[in-house]
């Protein structure tokens, strides 16, 4: 199974995993599974980071390659794909993950309830 983490799933998985579902947890520790993260995770992040409405790791290109998560470039068909999008949600961050996920074939694993709306296949965290 391949799996897009959100934002808040890779920062508690970082910080302090039980705030996961047990389904989630599972899903991100087999190692069959190949986890992903996105570049607009890593942005979004970056941007809170500077406005000091969140701390998490200083290097988190480490913490990502010690869990052996896949960074997720973001391409062109991935912005575009947004268009395509109902409006069930306005956050920029959460509608790319949801075209990201949808285009790659991937499972969303967030405990955001926009996921749902967009009947994609997700696990809830």
């Amino acid at each position: 199974m391949r799996l897009l983490l959100d934002t808040h799933v890779l920062l508690w998985w970082l910080d302090d995993p039980a705030l996961l579902s047990s389904a989630a947890s599972k899903a991100i520790s087999d190692g069959k599974n190949t986890v992903y993260v996105s570049a607009a995770v890593v942005w979004e992040i970056a941007i809170k980071k500077a406005l000091a409405k969140l701390e998490t790791p200083d290097d988190i290109e480490s913490a990502m390659e010690q869990n052996r998560f896949v960074p997720l470039p973001v391409t062109i068909q991935h912005a575009l794909a947004v268009l395509g999008l109902p409006d069930h949600h306005g956050d920029p961050f959460d509608r790319l993950l949801i075209a990201q996920a949808g285009l790659e074939g991937f499972k969303l694993v967030s405990r955001n309830p926009y996921a749902l709306r967009y009947g994609m296949p997700h696990i809830i965290a």
